[in-house]
């Protein structure tokens, strides 16, 4: 079995789920393991608000996974305290296929109308992302390592990537 040293979660793919217009972000990879521990890994070092959501344990934080919020392993729980919650923070969500149907699709599209100061990102991350129609509008799709892969180009004289 070979391992895979790739980075797929930057600063940079970071900042870009911050700035993206939108609250709900979708990223399609296949290791997914690797991008959780690499998103594991950034928010212990910059000290972000990261949390997990997965129908086993619910939503936890990934600087302290014992740190679990009560009452929220079914989705529509999770996405109502996701909305009642008034801090910054980016929700990661796995295995969410088989949720993302009504009345949740409710909560994400009210979720994804949120235009308020204190940023909170809802990210999908699956192998092959699929939503609803009136979900998949609302999803920016990004990719791990793409923006660790882009080649740098030269504007204005200075050396941008």
């Amino acid at each position: 079995m070979q391992e895979s040293t790739d980075v797929l979660v930057t600063p940079k793919l970071f900042e870009q789920i911050l700035g993206a217009e939108g609250n709900l972000i979708g990223i399609e990879t296949g290791q997914i393991d690797e991008t959780l521990e690499q998103f594991r890994q950034l928010a212990m070092r910059s000290g972000q608000s990261v949390y997990l959501w997965d129908p086993d344990n619910g939503i936890a934080a990934l600087r302290q996974s014992e740190l679990r919020i009560p009452g929220s392993k079914r989705l529509s729980d999770a996405l109502r305290f996701i909305l009642q919650s008034m801090q910054f923070a980016v929700y990661l969500l796995i295995d969410f296929d088989d949720q993302v149907k009504p009345p949740n699709t409710a909560l994400l599209r009210r979720f994804a109308r949120i235009r308020t100061g204190n940023q909170r990102k809802m990210v999908f991350i699956a192998r092959k992302l699929a939503f609803p129609q009136e979900i998949d509008a609302l999803v920016e799709r990004m990719s791990p390592g793409a923006v660790a892969n882009a080649r740098p180009r030269l504007r204005d004289g200075r050396w941008v990537s």
